[in-house]
């Protein structure tokens, strides 16, 4: 058995455990295959445990802004800004602890978009709303105002399309309309929902990704994301080498999504039972 036992050395064993990024037992592989390489305890001696090192790992960590703030809110509740923007930093530094890598973080980028500020048309009222004067307007404003007093944060802003910001019928009201179950007077302002696409924010992490990877910046990029836009980066960074992984907060994802990344791993924030939603 060679002297040293590190993660990018080949090991003169039969097999050794190659580290999941899911955080279960790795899967036995080979001992020739270079990648990184899990000498399990069980198997070490008390010398081999002494000489044991980690090689210190690079982290990248990208923030879908939207799809962590809807995530979020249905997983852990409504909070202030400051609060939320406090958790996601703790979140962001939760995959930093592996239980089989030494990461380190090089930068967490946050994508998003500034709130709009723009008068437009409210179909049940008959009124003109200034949705800069709204709550959510105030809120985001404070959060991503926050976001950047945060160490290591760096924001990529896209912009929300002002020709596309109306209105329209939630699901299940517009359901019930079709039914004939209710009618078109009955309806009322929570029936509404206001759309906002977002324009620039899938091109950004695409950029990103790809730059981080040519440039060879980090070694391992995490995407807290659910979105399937990011797989032609995604394979790009693995073909120069990059540890892919992809943080879906326990929403469902494709499953040919599986090919294109590393691995999956959603921290636990909070302990079973520590934490409840706030109305």
């Amino acid at each position: 058995m060679q002297k040293r036992v590190d993660f990018y050395t080949t090991i003169d064993i039969s097999c050794v455990y190659e580290h999941t990024p899911s955080g279960s037992l790795p899967t036995i592989r080979d001992s020739t295959k270079l990648g990184v390489f899990l000498f399990p305890e069980e198997y070490m001696n008390n010398e081999s445990r002494k000489n044991f090192v980690k090689h210190p790992i690079k982290t990248a960590i990208l923030v879908d802004g939207g799809f962590y703030r809807k995530r979020s809110k249905s997983l852990w509740g409504n909070k202030s800004p400051i609060d939320r923007a406090n958790e996601l930093n703790d979140y962001c530094y939760k995959h930093l602890q592996d239980k089989y890598e030494n990461r380190y973080l090089y930068r967490i980028f946050y994508y998003d978009c500034p709130p709009i500020s723009k008068n437009i048309y409210n179909p049940i009222t008959q009124k003109t709303v200034s949705l800069e004067k709204t709550p959510d307007h105030a809120w985001m404003s404070e959060f991503l105002k926050e976001l950047k007093h945060h160490r290591k944060f760096a924001l990529r802003m896209g912009r929300i399309s002002d020709t596309q910001v109306h209105y329209s019928l939630k699901h299940e009201p517009t359901k019930k309309l079709l039914r004939g179950d209710i009618l078109p007077a009955d309806l009322t302002i929570d029936d509404l929902e206001l759309n906002l696409e977002q324009k620039g924010v899938d091109m950004r992490i695409g950029i990103d990704i790809s730059s981080l990877a040519f440039k060879h910046q980090v070694n391992q990029i995490i995407l807290i994301s659910g979105d399937s836009d990011f797989v032609p980066a995604a394979k790009q960074a693995r073909r120069e080498g990059i540890d892919f992984i992809l943080d879906p907060m326990r929403a469902p994802i494709k499953d040919d999504l599986f090919e294109h990344i590393d691995g999956i791993r959603t921290p636990n924030l909070y302990p079973t039972g520590a934490h409840t939603k706030n109305s």
